[in-house]
């Protein structure tokens, strides 16, 4: 069974794609000797008509494609919402408290996937950050690091999509994060790595982990009562672990601002200009396990409540 979030997700993508096709069953009117296209379909229900322009091979039979294409998209709906149903899933109304929350989140969107990009050593500017997300090009950034800026988007408007950000913070979801951080750069992103690996700077080395130990130590984190504690210790978790074969602070930061996000409790970002100091403190972590200096400095340093 694939999970609820990211079904949810492939059907508002879907519902977003279908919206923007010229498709239906298509009529030809003509006016002084000219021909013009217009098309009938149903939206919720509802029988509708749009023009489409005039009359030309090219574009009946784009419309024609698009009728193939609808076909396909509304079949794959039906088969998701069958699985949804499957497992009883009720999509509810976010509470405004949340909904203020994703709007701060959709705001800051720009400066967060800077900051997250400036922690992984990516070389990129604010205005390129800016520019990539607006879904514009640079020239002066390589393939490799638009790509991770890119892939940070989508991960950020993974987790703000209103019925992923009700679902609950856990190990499915860390998953899906991680596999579209890590999008076009392995074939195991997503994935629990069964390979060593160690960190840079630092004498830890980290054990490898089992899918079904990780599931219970996040699950014992997320159940803890306070949502800011339960997603610091999070985030300091998933980086210690590394759970996955790369991009796991990317994953960290982005887990730890779903549980933020859904329960109303702010963002947070490690700001540009303390990724030094944060760095020395993980460090820190990682090899004592003292835990106090770092969640002071990400609970009074990186969070931003609504």
């Amino acid at each position: 069974m694939e999970n609820i979030a990211s079904l949810i997700l492939e059907k508002d993508q879907i519902f977003d794609r279908l919206g923007k096709l010229i498709y239906g069953s298509v009529e030809i009117r003509e006016v002084q000797s000219k021909k013009y296209l217009y098309v009938h379909y149903r939206d919720e229900g509802m029988l509708k008509s749009k023009y489409v322009g005039e009359y030309s091979l090219e574009l009946n039979n784009l419309i024609l494609e698009n009728n193939r294409i609808a076909k396909q998209y509304k079949k794959r709906i039906r088969e998701i919402q069958k699985l949804l149903d499957q497992v009883h899933y009720v999509e509810t109304k976010i509470s405004p408290e949340v909904g203020l929350n994703i709007d701060l989140a959709r705001r800051n969107l720009v400066d967060s996937i800077y900051k997250q990009s400036i922690l992984e050593g990516i070389a990129t500017t604010y205005s390129d950050t800016e520019t990539l997300v607006n879904g514009g090009k640079v020239n002066d950034m390589t393939a490799e690091d638009v790509t991770k800026v890119v892939n940070l988007k989508h991960a950020w408007e993974f987790i703000l999509n209103e019925g992923v950000i009700q679902s609950p913070s856990n190990f499915a979801i860390l998953c899906q994060i991680n596999a579209m951080v890590q999008e076009g750069f392995s074939y195991t992103a997503g994935k629990v790595r069964t390979v060593p690996v160690s960190i840079g700077g630092c004498t830890y080395i980290p054990p490898i982990p089992f899918e079904d130990q990780v599931k219970e130590e996040l699950s014992r984190i997320m159940a803890l009562t306070d949502v800011v504690d339960a997603s610091v210790q999070a985030l300091l978790y998933i980086m210690k672990r590394q759970i996955f074969l790369d991009g796991n602070k990317r994953t960290a930061v982005l887990f730890a601002n779903h549980h933020l996000i859904k329960n109303g409790k702010g963002i947070l970002v490690i700001p540009a200009q303390e990724v030094a100091l944060f760095k020395k403190l993980l460090v820190h972590y990682y090899e004592t396990d003292e835990k106090g200096k770092i969640i002071d400095f990400l609970e009074n340093k990186c969070l931003t409540r609504i």
